[in-house]
């Protein structure tokens, strides 16, 4: 039996102006995403990054564009999704401010690199979302440990009572 590998594809930009904490609030919205879906959603983000994440995410879609016309790879644009989005940190630029009395503050001006992996839904198993079933039997665990915590503080309430 042959396996089917799935090709993912990648694009960076790197030494970004923005902190990684800004550009993961961004990429956590297109996380999981159709790639259509994921360039409407950033088409109407009013956020400053929200602009360069797209073009990253376009950039991976060329990617995806450029191989399967150039390598002669089957992929099907319509069924990509955004697997990774990935916000890491870069260098930090340390800056002065002058301070009253002659002092100086120091801060950081933060850099990040960013990374989408593109990758084809459907053609693995394990591309699948994965979706929770019986949630229930761990909320019936959480009521037991709560019963087993108020017998252990009666008890000890007791005790101290006992002592008097």
């Amino acid at each position: 039996m042959e396996e089917i590998k799935t090709m993912e594809f990648r694009a960076q930009a790197r030494f970004m102006r923005v902190s990684p904490q800004k550009a993961r609030l961004v990429l956590d919205l297109i996380k999981g995403r159709r790639v259509e879906d994921a360039l409407n959603t950033l088409t109407f983000t009013k956020k400053r990054v929200a602009a360069t994440v797209e073009k990253l995410l376009r950039s991976a879609l060329e990617n995806a564009n450029y191989l399967s016309a150039e390598k002669g790879l089957d992929v099907d644009i319509d069924s990509l999704y955004v697997k990774r989005a990935v916000a890491g940190d870069g260098p930090r630029m340390k800056r002065i401010r002058p301070a009253p009395m002659g002092r100086a503050f120091r801060y950081v001006r933060r850099i990040s690199h960013l990374e989408i992996e593109l990758a084809e839904r459907g053609k693995n198993g394990g591309d699948a979302v994965a979706q929770v079933v019986g949630a229930e039997p761990s909320a019936a665990k959480a009521p037991a440990k709560r019963v087993a915590a108020k017998k252990k503080s009666a008890g000890k309430k007791k005790a101290v009572g006992a002592k008097k």
